[in-house]
C-alpha cells in the first residue's frame, strides 16, 4: 500500500529533513504519525501524495514508485488517495453538497453518478441534513466532516489526515477520530499525523514516531536501526 525505503529528503536552504526513513503501511491499517513540531510529518504525507519527491530512496504508493513517477502519473495516484487538512480548505461560497461534488467534478466523474455518491458519503459522515448549508454555518467539527466526506467521495484506498483535529475541541476531536476509525473498519487505510498524544494513548492503533528526521519508534516493530530495515 505505502512503502518508504531508505528515504532521504534534503532541501537546498534548510538541509536534511528526512534521513534514511523506512516503513510500510499495509492495506486496511490505521497508523498514527507522531513527533514534535518540525519533525517533518507533513513532509512524509506530501511524499505519499507526490507533492514532494525524495532526494534518494523510494516512496511507493499503490504500486506507483517515486523512482519512475511521471507528471501524468500524479493525478492518477491522487485519485486513489483522500487528503484531509487541519484547516478544512472548504470553498466558503459553496454548499456542503457542492464542496463534496467538486472533488468528483475535477476528476471528470459522470454527472449521473455525482448526486448519489455525494448523498452516500454525507450520510456516512452524519451530515445529510446539512447538504444545503454553507461552511460558515457549520461548527468546526462539522466542517472537518465535510472535508472527510470530500476525501471519501472518490473511494480512496487510503486517507491521509494532516492534523485533522488540530483546530477542534475535545468532543469534536473524539467525533472525528471515531469517524476515521469507522471508515478504516470498512477497509480504507488511514494515516493520521497528530500532536494529540492522549488520543494516541487511548487507542490501540499502530504508531510511527518521527524525530529529527528519523523514524525513532514503530509500535509494531522493534527498532533495530534504519540501516537494517
Amino acid at each position: 500500500m505505502i512503502r518508504f525505503t531508505r528515504v532521504r529528503k534534503e532541501y537546498p536552504r534548510t538541509g536534511v529533513a528526512l534521513n534514511d526513513v523506512s516503513f510500510q503501511v499495509n492495506k486496511g491499517e490505521f497508523v498514527f504519525l507522531t513527533g514534535p513540531s518540525g519533525a517533518c510529518k507533513s513532509t512524509i504525507l506530501k511524499m505519499i501524495f507526490a507533492d514532494e519527491l525524495p532526494t534518494s530512496g523510494e516512496v511507493k504508493v499503490a504500486n506507483v514508485s517515486s523512482a519512475t513517477l511521471k507528471h501524468r502519473d500524479v493525478a492518477r495516484l491522487r485519485r486513489k488517495l483522500g487528503i484531509v487538512f487541519q484547516d478544512f480548505r472548504l470553498l466558503e461560497d459553496r454548499t456542503v453538497e457542492a464542496n463534496v461534488s467538486f472533488a468528483l467534478e475535477v476528476t471528470g466523474a459522470p454527472r449521473s453518478v455525482i448526486g448519489s455518491r455525494v448523498a452516500r458519503v454525507l450520510t456516512q459522515v452524519g451530515l445529510s441534513s446539512k447538504a444545503r448549508a454553507l461552511p460558515t454555518e457549520l461548527s468546526g467539527g462539522e466542517q472537518q466532516r465535510v472535508a472527510i466526506a470530500r476525501a471519501l467521495v472518490n473511494d480512496p484506498v487510503v486517507i491521509l489526515a494532516d492534523e485533522p483535529t488540530g483546530n477542534l475541541d475535545e468532543r469534536a476531536t473524539r467525533g472525528v477520530f471515531e469517524l476515521l476509525r469507522d471508515i478504516n473498519a470498512t477497509g480504507t487505510a488511514v494515516m493520521m499525523a497528530t500532536h494529540n498524544l492522549e488520543l494516541v494513548k487511548r487507542s490501540d492503533c499502530r504508531t510511527l514516531e518521527i524525530n529529527r528526521g528519523q523514524l525513532v519508534f514503530d509500535s509494531h516493530e522493534p527498532m533495530t536501526g534504519q540501516g537494517e530495515r
